[in-house]
């Protein structure tokens, strides 16, 4: 069958630093056949050869062009004229036989439904054909409000199976690998309650601001772009019960059950922006946008209360990394010198696993020192090993749905957020992580060493 991949909003940020690299990727590795086709759609006016060399301009990984350009069509297309979707339909089927249709909106939110309701009309996909599939980015919609709006049109236009919504953190190698880690290793599997776990900290720091993303960063802000979705995956994966089977649709059983009894403690929220976030192109002067979010939640039911759950990210900060770690509670009793024992699972910039206990120092003293057993994930691949957006492109072709969102976990996650933006809670300007730090130390009643 004839794989057929058409991206909207082709001129975006996203094209040119995440699907080109992969879609690159994926060629280099032959998972694409050569009869694949890719129709690069936006409303600029432009050649292929005008639309690649601006391309390369914008990109900042390099890419073998003479291997991607065969595969390659750019299309002119108005998302708001019918006749220019069917136009693209006609030329997407003079490619003979069976066509598997993938359709990626890499566009803001507020286009989904125009494009949607084009791509229905047109004929470009028929409501029930296995064969073709829409696929949403983040975020989607911008409260629980807009996102239920948005996807009940698409159930007026498209099945359920048909719809792939993208959490591009779910195609992390190590986000991968949190079940496994959990369920496949009986020391862990075993000790992974309240009675052996004192606290998680889930981060996601970044060293860079927003760069030229104001127009879209400023509507969304920290809660939305990272708590919403990233950071409140990695909290289902890690504290959901064992499902009934490791299919797709057990596993989001699980994950929304465990999302529906998290709270988040409105007294220890701290909501900040960074020193010149006002300054940036497309951002407002009156901007109250968030660019960095401290929250403390817990998770009410029999296995994890007590348990807080420390959430951080935001943007330039004193580094990139995003961890998930799990702090096991100290024995002082038999060994008082002894240090915390620490499961730390690396998604990024490192990935890998890093696992902290105790053993004697050598030599004739007594001296307990802490030692770490760790595991490089990204040491171990051959070559580079697959970016998100590879991943989750070849599960699309490939129609596997495992990392895409199900919308009741999307409905469930908007819940949460929604009552934490009623607070209107203050913002405070920061300059440094120093001053963040001591903030959230505070707030948090004791957090430090992971931060």
């Amino acid at each position: 069958m004839k794989k057929i991949i058409t991206i909207f909003g082709s001129t975006g940020n996203l094209m040119y630093k995440k699907l080109f690299p992969a879609l690159a990727n994926l060629i280099e590795k032959k998972y694409l056949d050569l009869d694949t086709k890719i129709y690069l759609v936006a409303r600029k006016d432009c050649t292929l050869k005008e639309y690649i060399e601006e391309a390369k301009k914008e990109m900042t990984i390099s890419i073998d062009w003479s291997k991607i350009l065969p595969f390659l069509t750019y299309i002119k297309l108005d998302v708001n004229n019918l006749e220019d979707y069917k136009l693209l339909n006609e030329t997407i089927h003079k490619n003979k036989g069976e066509l598997d249709k993938i359709f990626y909106l890499a566009v803001p939110p507020q286009l989904f439904p125009i494009i949607a309701k084009g791509i229905s009309e047109s004929g470009l996909i028929k409501k029930g054909d296995e064969n073709s599939k829409i696929v949403f980015e983040k975020p989607f919609g911008e409260d629980l409000k807009t996102a239920k709006e948005i996807n009940q049109e698409l159930w007026n236009y498209f099945n359920e199976n048909q719809i792939y919504r993208i959490d591009h953190y779910l195609g992390k190698e190590m986000i991968q690998n949190v079940l496994v880690v959990r369920f496949a290793n009986i020391i862990f599997e075993k000790a992974w309650d309240n009675k052996t776990v004192e606290s998680i900290v889930i981060l996601a720091k970044e060293k860079e601001g927003i760069l030229n993303r104001g127009n879209y960063y400023d509507k969304v802000g920290a809660l939305k772009d990272m708590v919403q979705s990233h950071l409140m995956q990695m909290v289902a994966l890690i504290t959901m019960e064992k499902p009934v089977s490791f299919t797709s649709q057990a596993i989001k059983d699980e994950k929304v059950k465990v999302i529906k009894n998290l709270k988040i403690n409105q007294e220890n929220i701290l909501l900040g922006q960074y020193q010149g976030y006002l300054k940036v192109k497309n951002v407002s002067v009156a901007s109250t946008t968030e660019t960095f979010v401290y929250a403390k939640a817990c998770i009410d039911n029999e296995r994890w209360s007590g348990v807080p759950i420390h959430l951080i990210t935001g943007k330039l900060l004193d580094e990139k990394r995003s961890e998930i770690i799990i702090n096991f509670k100290h024995e002082t009793k038999a060994y008082a010198s002894s240090e915390q024992n620490k499961l730390i699972i690396k998604v990024a910039p490192e990935e890998g696993v890093n696992f902290i206990f105790n053993v004697k120092e050598a030599g004739l003293n007594d001296f307990i020192v802490p030692a770490s057993l760790e595991y490089c994930h990204s040491c171990t691949a051959l070559g580079n090993t697959p970016e998100a957006y590879e991943k989750l492109l070849l599960d699309l072709i490939n129609k596997q749905n495992s990392l895409f969102t199900r919308w009741d976990e999307i409905e469930t996650s908007w819940s949460i957020i929604d009552e934490v933006k009623k607070q209107q809670l203050d913002i405070f300007i920061y300059n440094d992580y120093q001053e963040l730090k001591e903030k959230i130390i505070k707030v948090s009643g004791g957090i430090k060493n992971d931060l």
